[in-house]
């Protein structure tokens, strides 16, 4: 029996089909981006990998060859001895390596020898993420974003967990980027993904959604952190209807404290962090700042940044971005309890709802219209 070759663009879409999906490639290959729920099985780990390339460069193609088969082999057998010896006949793998070569067409003719029904990508991790990045442009125009707006620290990403909790779907890009979107946003000791692991992670999202259902999303700005939202998705969003929160002052104060409790309590970081605000706010604010951070004074900073670093751009910043800003619909949460932000998400759930039928009926109007003028 031998493999079967897919295109990538097939492989894609069907990723849920097979039993496992195996990239074997390197793990630092691995780490950088794979496709969802994939499983490495490295036919050449890192060393080796650089190994046979240095061969292959400054020795002779046929000795890197021969080192290469000689790791690949010894590899993939411990492989099948530690993931594959207890599998049935039944498991279905798709297999991929960086362009669909030596790699991955050594796990899969040995898998396919053994009597697995074996799929392997043609043009390997290239072409599939060539496919991912169109679908993910495609999907995200299909999709009716409701955006939640609101300003720094009313709760928008609490409440998107509470949409999720009520049956919504729920785009959190924050949790993907693994970033709370500002200069204080990247948690202490976190790193955040690179950006094609973002997109992917952008993508298995998208993938899930129901069309004919609205998909609630935080308002962002182009760039999380360091990464960039998809410009497809991002045009999108800034299409969509929108839905503001608001918090008052003190509670917006209590519920940063507790979101960011871990980067409060590392104080170098925190005040480093802030200096790079210097250019933008002048040293004399961010002076004032990190005084009170030295003081302890933790509510009375995050009451003076948000006054003056966060909020003042805010209501600008919307207006020229997300088309329906301004004409946005209001929710006051009462507070930031769990039962606050569930009685919050049913509101937001049932505006959406208004919303969609709303626009459906105009549209059926419209038809009606059209179709007696053209009667």
């Amino acid at each position: 029996m031998n493999p079967r070759v897919m295109d990538a663009a097939e492989a894609l879409q069907k990723l849920q089909c097979f039993s496992a999906v195996i990239d074997v490639r390197s793990p630092s290959e691995f780490a950088l981006d794979h496709m969802p729920g994939a499983q490495n099985w490295p036919v050449l780990d890192d060393a080796e990998r650089a190994e046979v390339g240095t061969l292959y460069a400054q020795v002779d193609p046929f000795v890197a060859n021969k080192r290469g088969a000689t790791l690949i082999a010894r590899n993939i057998a411990n492989h099948i001895e530690a993931h594959a010896a207890e599998l049935p006949k039944s498991w279905t793998p798709l297999v991929y390596c960086w362009r669909g070569g030596n790699r991955s067409g050594a796990m899969a003719h040995i898998l396919a020898r053994i009597g697995f029904s074996v799929v392997l990508v043609q043009g390997g991790y290239r072409s599939l993420r060539r496919a991912l990045r169109a679908d993910l442009e495609q999907r995200s125009g299909q999709l009716q974003f409701h955006v939640i707006c609101g300003r720094t620290g009313c709760g928008k990403s609490r409440l998107l967990q509470s949409l999720r909790e009520v049956g919504a779907q729920v785009l959190d890009l924050e949790a993907l980027a693994q970033h709370r979107g500002s200069v204080l946003g990247l948690e202490p000791g976190e790193t955040q993904p690179s950006q094609k692991l973002f997109e992917t992670r952008v993508w298995a999202d998208l993938r899930r959604f129901d069309p004919n259902r609205p998909v609630f999303v935080e308002a962002e700005s182009k760039k999380i952190g360091a990464l960039h939202v998809p410009d497809a998705l991002m045009e999108q969003m800034r299409q969509g209807h929108c839905i503001t929160l608001e918090l008052e002052t003190s509670l917006r104060v209590a519920l940063l404290l507790a979101d960011y409790a871990q980067l409060s309590a590392d104080r170098p970081l925190l005040l480093q962090r802030l200096a790079s605000l210097r250019a933008l706010r002048g040293a004399e604010t961010v002076e004032r700042w990190q005084e009170l951070i030295t003081q302890g004074e933790l509510a009375a900073f995050t009451a003076d940044i948000l006054q003056h670093h966060y909020d003042p751009s805010y209501t600008r910043s919307m207006s020229n971005h997300f088309r329906a800003f301004d004409a946005a619909p209001v929710i006051a949460l009462k507070g930031i309890d769990g039962e606050s932000f569930r009685d919050a998400a049913l509101k937001v759930v049932a505006l959406s709802t208004a919303e969609i039928r709303s626009e459906s009926h105009a549209r059926a109007s419209v038809q009606t219209q059209a179709e007696a003028v053209n009667g």
